[in-house]
């Protein structure tokens, strides 16, 4: 009762014009942010918190903005993942492998329809979870260690073959791609410079956001002008058309599943410190498609696999404020951001936060649910508006897909040389795609690969070198053992399957 009694406190403090007006505000900047390729959540945040302090807002206030923005974005980044294929940010990159497939059938309405209802339900529960479960997956998050997190990581990298492609050998080139592309800068333990070329650039690693947007918008850009004059845009596609906007109770009920299982997945992705959405995501994606596709659909336009990545997501969006809040350490890239802003307004998040500032942390939680009826009720309508970019010829789209790309990379990092690596990494995408390599595992490599070194360096530096410390507790041995299932199950199948049809 207490919960309740602070939450319903927390109502009364969100429940004022003006951070009713900021939540409003909050989520219409953050979906239009999430939309464009190439600044999500973690940037959006990022550039708005200088107008923050410029205009002086208070503790609470603040945080519901920008939090606000956060769970706009992690909606917003499906549009363009459905209707260019163009993930809007990282988490999003899920959501184009069946998105965009239903955009070409002409389902486009339903497909955006049904990945706003799927955002709804998984920030919706999370922010539940958030609620009346956050000492107890507190818990959980403490039982990961550097050798857990390794172990999590691998079981990420082991599932590949089966998510992106058909073809493991593909994705297992892929996902090397992108780890070997995680390794470049210095060294963070001996400060050895690695694969930099005694370039001062590399020395601070690839940005992911350059080569997200180089790999998908650059590389499609450059597939338009192969196909110029054949009348196909990228990959071939369809005139997409925009369909019914509201989905059919059918479609709902097959889905229903699938936001269920991609938000308890993501929530708890989300509270783990450092996986954040994009685990989330992936997750949520991978396990719906060994549940549900019976009848090979994943892939081709199912929209359980709009759903789930979505649901994961968002939920991992609201998962991810659980250890910001109670322990102090972020879940995500962008409450790392938040964690920032709250250190910077002498606010110190931990376990003594609920005690000595009640009204920042329910305030918050208030607003979170606020805002997510206002997404909904926001995306839902304006549906038809989102399919408006598509009447533009594609003459005209794809260099303003261009032209947002650099300007956006550039407004962000301010350097030129950050432009001429995206249009490397559109290079490599445009190969990529030539040979049929998946995109997906590239970039899940060189997000999750620095992380992925760091836990498996600090595991030999507590165990003094001693391999064995890898699998030493139950939950590492647990992990492996889905690793090893998750990886050599799709070979086995795979080759039963093809035997039975020989």
């Amino acid at each position: 009762m207490d919960t309740l009694n602070a939450l319903a406190d927390g109502f009364s403090i969100a429940l004022t014009w003006q951070n009713l007006g900021l939540a409003l505000l909050g989520c219409f900047l953050g979906t239009i942010i999430g939309a464009l390729p190439g600044l999500g959540p973690s940037n959006g945040v990022a550039i708005l918190i200088p107008l923050v302090f410029s205009i002086g807002l208070p503790a609470t206030p603040a945080l519901i903005l920008l939090t606000s923005v956060y769970y706009g974005a992690m909606y917003g980044g499906r549009i363009s993942s459905i209707l260019l294929n163009i993930p809007g940010d990282e988490p999003a990159m899920m959501t184009t492998l069946d998105g965009f497939p239903m955009a070409q059938k002409g389902y486009a309405g339903e497909a955006l329809a049904i990945s706003g209802i799927a955002s709804f339900v998984g920030a919706f529960f999370a922010t539940w979870g958030l609620v009346l479960l956050a000492p107890q997956l507190v818990e959980v998050a403490l039982l990961f260690g550097p050798a857990e997190y390794f172990a999590l990581f691998t079981l990420a990298f082991a599932t590949l073959g089966g998510l992106s492609s058909k073809n493991q050998a593909k994705a297992a080139v892929a996902a090397a791609i992108g780890l070997g592309i995680a390794m470049i800068g210095v060294d963070g333990q001996t400060g050895v410079p690695r694969f930099t070329f005694n370039n001062m650039h590399f020395y601070d690693g690839i940005d992911f956001l350059v080569a997200i947007v180089g790999l998908f918008a650059v590389s499609e850009v450059l597939v338009f002008v192969e196909n110029h004059g054949t009348g196909q845009g990228a990959d071939g596609a369809k005139q997409v058309k925009l369909g019914r906007i509201t989905p059919p109770w059918s479609m709902l009920k097959q889905t229903s599943g699938a936001m269920g299982r991609g938000t308890f997945l993501g929530f708890i992705a989300g509270v783990l410190p450092g996986a954040g959405a994009s685990l989330g995501s992936f997750i949520a994606y991978a396990v719906e498609k060994k549940v549900s596709n019976k009848d090979d659909t994943f892939g081709k336009g199912d929209p359980r696999g709009v759903a789930a990545p979505e649901a994961g997501n968002n939920a991992a969006a609201g998962g991810a404020l659980v250890p910001m809040l109670a322990l102090g350490v972020p879940g995500s890239g962008t409450t790392a951001v938040l964690l920032a802003m709250l250190l910077t307004l002498d606010i110190t998040p931990g376990p003594l936060l609920f005690t000595k500032n009640p009204d920042v942390v329910w305030g918050l939680v208030a607003a979170l649910f606020i805002g997510n009826v206002m997404l909904l009720a926001m995306n839902i309508p304006m549906v038809s508006l989102f399919m408006r970019l598509l009447s533009i010829p594609a003459k005209y789209l794809m260099p303003g897909v261009a032209m947002i790309s650099f300007v956006g990379i550039y407004g962000i990092s301010g350097s030129t040389f950050d432009l001429m690596v995206m249009i490397g990494f559109g290079v490599l995408g445009w190969g990529l795609r030539k040979i049929e390599v998946p995109l997906v595992p590239v970039i899940l490599g060189l997000l999750l690969g620095a992380q992925m070194e760091k836990n498996l360096r600090r595991a030999m530096t507590i165990s003094d070198g001693e391999v064995m410390a890898l699998v030493e507790s139950p939950l590492a041995i647990g992990l492996w053992c889905a690793a090893i299932i998750g990886f050599v199950l799709p070979i086995v199948v795979g080759r039963y399957l093809r035997y039975k049809a020989d």
